[in-house]
C-alpha cells in the first residue's frame, strides 16, 4: 500500500450489526477522498488489539464499540480529560506508535437527546446497562443534574435489578428510559429489556442506544403505548463526525 493511504476502522463484537462501514465510506464518496479506507476489525478478546495495530498498515484511528470501551483503556498512551472523566474510550487516534483515547459518544448523546426532548422536560432517568456506553450516558445526566438509576442484572452499590424496577414501580417515577445495552440489535431483533411496558405511557421518552433496525422491539413497545422514541442512528452520526475531527486535525 502507498504511503498515502490511511486506514480507519472499528473495533468490537459482534460487528454484523454495525453502520460505521458504510457510514464512512459513504463519506468518504460524497467527499472525493480517495486515499481513506474503514473497514470492520472483529476482535475475539482485547488481547487481538496488539496484533491488529502490527498488522494493519496505515492505521491512523479506530472507533470503540461494545465490549471494549472500557477494557482498551489500558492500552492507551494517554487519554482525554473528559474521557478519563467518563470512565470509557470510543475513538483512538494512532500517531506514530501513541495511541490517544477520547469519548465523543459523551457529544453524541448530549446533542442528540437534548435536540429531541421538550424544552420543558423536567424529570428522572433510568440508565439500563453499565457498559461502556452507559458511563458516557450518565456523565451526561450528571452534568444536566438529571437524576437517574442505573439498572442492571443483578443489584449492586448504586443499581437495581430488572426485578427491583418492577417491584419499586420505577416506571411511575423516571420517564426517560435509556437502553444502553445491546438488548434487540440486529440478529436478535425480537429481544427487549424486561420491563413492564403496560406500565409506560404518553409521558415517557424511550431512547435506544441500538440503531438496526431502526425501529428496536423495546422502542415498538413504547410507541405502542404513546409513547415518544428514538433510536441511537443521530448520535452515531454526531459522534462519528467528532471522531473524523479528532483523526484529521
Amino acid at each position: 500500500m502507498a504511503d498515502h493511504h490511511k486506514q480507519l476502522g472499528l473495533i468490537g463484537k459482534p460487528l454484523s450489526h454495525s453502520f460505521s462501514k458504510s457510514y464512512f465510506t459513504e463519506k468518504f464518496r460524497k467527499l472525493g477522498i480517495t486515499n481513506f479506507q474503514y473497514e470492520l476489525y472483529e476482535l475475539k478478546t482485547i488481547a487481538d488489539f496488539l496484533p491488529l495495530l502490527k498488522s494493519t498498515p496505515g492505521l491512523i484511528g479506530l472507533n470503540v464499540t461494545i465490549p471494549y470501551k472500557k477494557e482498551i483503556m489500558g492500552f492507551l498512551d494517554e487519554i482525554s480529560a473528559d474521557a478519563e472523566a467518563i470512565g470509557a474510550v470510543n475513538v483512538i487516534k494512532i500517531n506514530g506508535n501513541k495511541l490517544t483515547g477520547f469519548n465523543t459518544d459523551y457529544f453524541g448523546f448530549q446533542s442528540s437527546l437534548f435536540d429531541w426532548l421538550p424544552g420543558d422536560w423536567d424529570g428522572n432517568a433510568l440508565v439500563l446497562g453499565t457498559g461502556g456506553a452507559s458511563l458516557a450516558v450518565t456523565a451526561v445526566l450528571k452534568d444536566r443534574n438529571i437524576a437517574f438509576q442505573s439498572v442492571s442484572r443483578k443489584s449492586g452499590p448504586g443499581l437495581v435489578s430488572y426485578d427491583q424496577v418492577k417491584i419499586l414501580d420505577l416506571l411511575a417515577t423516571h420517564s426517560l428510559i435509556v437502553n444502553t445495552t445491546p438488548l434487540g440489535m440486529q440478529p436478535q431483533i425480537e429481544v427487549a429489556p424486561d420491563l413492564d411496558y403496560h406500565k409506560i405511557g404518553p409521558q415517557h421518552f424511550l431512547f435506544d442506544l441500538v440503531y438496526n433496525p431502526a425501529a428496536t422491539t423495546f422502542m415498538r413497545n413504547g410507541l405502542s403505548k404513546g409513547a415518544m422514541v428514538k433510536n441511537g442512528l443521530e448520535m452515531l452520526e454526531l459522534q462519528a463526525e467528532k471522531a473524523w475531527d479528532i483523526w484529521t486535525k
